[in-house]
């Protein structure tokens, strides 16, 4: 895909989500939206301010929400699922402590249903070699995966994803850009399967993305936010922690604090953190601070993150002494969501003249 034919795509997938926006208000009850995660670790601010909230957002508009712990995906870029259980408990009480309601919302994991995996083996018959080849997500993800050999499950990992947003026929998918390529290969999936089996009737939707327009948090050493790269503060970091983490962020040598992502990505990237935990304008965080240097900025990104995340936090340790409670809000999503693959199954073995 060349840059400006990705451009265009960005461009076209703005412009839809915007008029996605104005129907989700107007309607939220047509949408169902599939999203989640990877249980390699505890979600942080890059994450939060990334999705999470705007998860619980749209969780509170009205719109029925899926949310994936991806527990067979850990498998796409390792060789085995290390400390699997903790991480997904951990994936559940993050979510709890963010706001998502497991009696409005449901989480689930992929283990645990038997019918959605299976949609992978009709649906990988829908798209070719070459096709999964070219998908520039699968190219960088394999360039940066930490096997030494590329693993099926990561070569198909797109294919997979399609079983994970279809087998809930889910409607609207909240993506970041870099997003995108897979999403489009949901959509041939679905439109494949449509025209070869639907006999004229759509068996499942061509979802749309709702595409983030949220700002780029960078971590404490100033590249990319990252679970694997130890450069993130967890929502479930202690203010001790935290404060830590931002005292020894980079910065730059300059003591007048501006916002400036192009020039000064280290200094914005604390800025604009402050700015979203105090819902203000980065501008204005820059000119209060004006001379006061690194020190004074991360004396006010720490105030702020550890106000802004001190509810967040005294949920999630609520919800941390009833592991009970955690296992049976999973247990629950589970049931909801396997009763929906089981029926999207039955469905797809019907169309595909399978049902014996």
């Amino acid at each position: 895909m060349s840059s400006s034919t990705d451009a265009l795509g960005t461009s076209a997938a703005q412009e839809r989500s915007a008029e996605l926006e104005q129907l989700i208000r107007k309607d939220p009850g047509q949408f169902r939206i599939l999203t989640g995660d990877r249980p390699t670790g505890r979600l942080h601010l890059g994450h939060y301010f990334g999705t999470l909230h705007n998860r619980v957002r749209l969780q509170d508009l009205g719109v029925e929400t899926f949310v994936l712990i991806a527990d067979y995906q850990v498998l796409t870029d390792r060789d085995i699922a290390e400390n699997l259980t903790e991480h997904v408990e951990e994936l559940v009480l993050d979510h709890l402590a963010i706001g998502i309601d497991p009696e409005r919302s449901t989480i689930f994991t992929h283990s645990a249903l038997p019918a959605l995996n299976q949609l992978l083996l009709p649906f990988l018959s829908l798209v070719s070699i070459a096709e999964l080849s070219r998908n520039p997500t699968v190219k960088d993800e394999i360039a940066h995966s930490r096997q030494s050999a590329v693993s099926g499950l990561m070569f198909t990992y797109p294919v997979h994803q399609a079983a994970d947003i279809l087998f809930c026929k889910a409607n609207l998918v909240p993506v970041g850009q870099d997003q995108l390529p897979h999403l489009e290969v949901t959509r041939t999936v679905a439109r494949r399967f449509n025209d070869r089996y639907g006999n004229g009737t759509p068996v499942f939707p061509q979802p749309d993305a709702l595409l983030s327009t949220a700002p780029l948090l960078l971590g404490i050493d100033g590249t990319k936010m990252s679970k694997s790269r130890g450069n993130a503060i967890a929502l479930s970091a202690t203010p001790d922690e935290t404060a830590r983490l931002i005292r020894g962020a980079k910065t730059d040598a300059e003591r007048h604090i501006t916002y400036d992502p192009g020039t000064r990505p280290e200094v914005s990237s604390l800025v604009l953190l402050a700015a979203l935990c105090e819902g203000v304008d980065p501008h204005a965080v820059a000119e209060e601070l004006g001379d006061g240097g690194g020190a004074a900025l991360k004396r006010r990104v720490t105030e702020s993150v550890n106000e802004y995340l001190a509810p967040i936090r005294a949920r999630r340790e609520c919800y941390a002494q009833d592991r009970g409670l955690v296992r049976g809000v999973l247990r629950a999503g589970n049931q909801r969501a396997g009763a929906v693959a089981d029926a999207t199954l039955r469905e797809v073995r019907a169309a595909m003249n399978a049902d014996y």
